[in-house]
């Protein structure tokens, strides 16, 4: 079956329940604290939730060295087939889980082993989807159609964010502590088997069929990959890294930061506005790169977050939700480029032959964990200097950096046919 409709449908069902497992575990991290880490202290109860939440990350870069490798030799479908499989079986079975006071330590032990199946899960499929829909799509027409990737992850995090918060609006805290929490966790279940149906029932992508008739699939992507385009994993770490900084700032940094108040409902409801924008301005930005090229929009999204950083952190500290989602908005127009960017640029940068691998690989590092450590990092700065504005230099710095080793080192990948089995040079300094 190899109609576009569901060649989407199938590609971005698994993206949509990797990141609305990501906004339901953050929005009920606390919840989940007092069920598997009853410590008597809420604090070291919602720390230990949150040290499992970051395992996730941790084994990104694993699961998109086998999944990415498995890509490469076995077809993107094969790979992700197995990611969505991974992803809402490991959040399905997190729902069912039986707490701390039911079986004692195996409680914790057992979310600890399902978090590392979900990052294991999630390391390959942001880029195979993103290489799948790609490989798939029209000329002149892939970053439109890979922009879809990042739209997806926008929307999940908003119906996550959603599903919990109209369950903390129905339930009492004692039956959102007892059962109500499980219910997101279970949503992943019908998604999974969904999209596991559609993706068995898809071909191979045109470009990976060729391979295979041309039998240049390789038997050691990954070592390939890593011989022949250090480089080009290199810059793609590049990227990924300063995309999932302002993403998981967008996300998660700026809504805590927000409710630090006490104003919990009132920041995840402006989030969820700012995230709406931000998933409708992704195709927009996927549609610019097909116009005038991925490298205007990528260098240009970099630049700009470094110089809208302080400004951006100044209306988000004012208190007031309009100014907040102001200051969210502006954060998200530069976000769409870099996130979009990421979803294609990185799958144009490698050859056919080692584009799973290599891209996977690369875009897990940085995201996992360098990008994943962001909030935590930006909530550290600004405890430790007392000012709200050290989190913004943090992320200028960083993008800044990045914008201008992109503006010297990244190739126009745009008109680069995917069908390539050797990798194209960058952009000498």
């Amino acid at each position: 079956m190899r109609s576009p409709s569901t060649v989407v449908a199938a590609t971005l069902v698994g993206n949509f329940t990797e990141w609305f497992d990501f906004a339901v575990y953050g929005a009920v991290a606390v919840t989940l604290g007092r069920v598997f880490f009853p410590t008597g202290d809420s604090v070291a109860s919602l720390l230990a939730s949150l040290a499992v939440f970051g395992i996730a990350f941790v084994f990104r870069p694993l699961g998109g060295a086998l999944l990415g490798s498995l890509g490469d030799r076995r077809g993107r479908r094969t790979a992700l087939s197995l990611a969505v499989i991974g992803i809402s079986g490991a959040t399905t079975l997190i729902g069912v889980l039986p707490s701390y006071a039911t079986i004692g330590f195996w409680a914790p032990l057992l979310l600890v082993l399902l978090r590392c199946v979900q990052g294991l899960s999630a390391g390959g499929e942001w880029t195979g989807a993103s290489a799948f829909l790609a490989e798939y799509a029209p000329p002149g027409r892939r970053g439109l159609r890979a922009s879809l990737i990042s739209a997806t992850g926008g929307l999940a995090i908003v119906a996550g964010t959603g599903s919990v918060l109209l369950l903390e609006t129905l339930l009492s805290p004692a039956q959102m502590q007892s059962w109500g929490w499980r219910l997101p966790f279970l949503a992943a279940a019908p998604l999974g088997l969904i999209g596991l149906y559609l993706r068995l029932r898809l071909d191979e992508t045109p470009v990976y069929r060729n391979l295979r008739a041309r039998h240049e699939v390789s038997a050691t992507p990954l070592r390939t990959a890593l011989r022949t385009e250090r480089r080009t994993m290199v810059l793609a770490f590049a990227c990924a890294s300063a995309t999932g900084i302002g993403f998981y700032y967008l996300t998660t940094y700026f809504t805590n930061a927000m409710s630090a108040g006490g104003h919990r409902t009132s920041a995840l409801l402006v989030s969820s506005l700012a995230l709406l924008f931000y998933s409708a301005l992704c195709p927009v930005a996927g549609w610019l790169s097909d116009r005038i090229g991925r490298r205007p929009v990528y260098v240009g999204g970099a630049l700009a977050h470094a110089v809208l950083a302080v400004p951006v952190l100044l209306l988000i500290g004012s208190g007031a939700p309009l100014p907040q989602l102001l200051g969210l908005c502006l954060f998200a127009l530069p976000q769409a480029g870099l996130n979009v960017m990421s979803s294609i640029v990185l799958v144009e940068l490698f050859p056919a032959r080692t584009r799973s691998s290599g891209s996977a690989v690369a875009f897990s590092l940085g995201v996992g964990p360098v990008a994943g450590t962001a909030p935590l990092v930006a909530t550290a700065l600004a405890a430790a200097t007392h000012s709200p504005l050290a989190p913004a230099l943090y992320l200028g710095v960083i993008t800044l950096v990045v914008g201008l080793v992109l503006l010297r080192r990244l190739p126009e990948t745009s008109a680069r046919p995917l069908g390539e089995t050797a990798a194209a040079p960058a952009r000498s300094l």
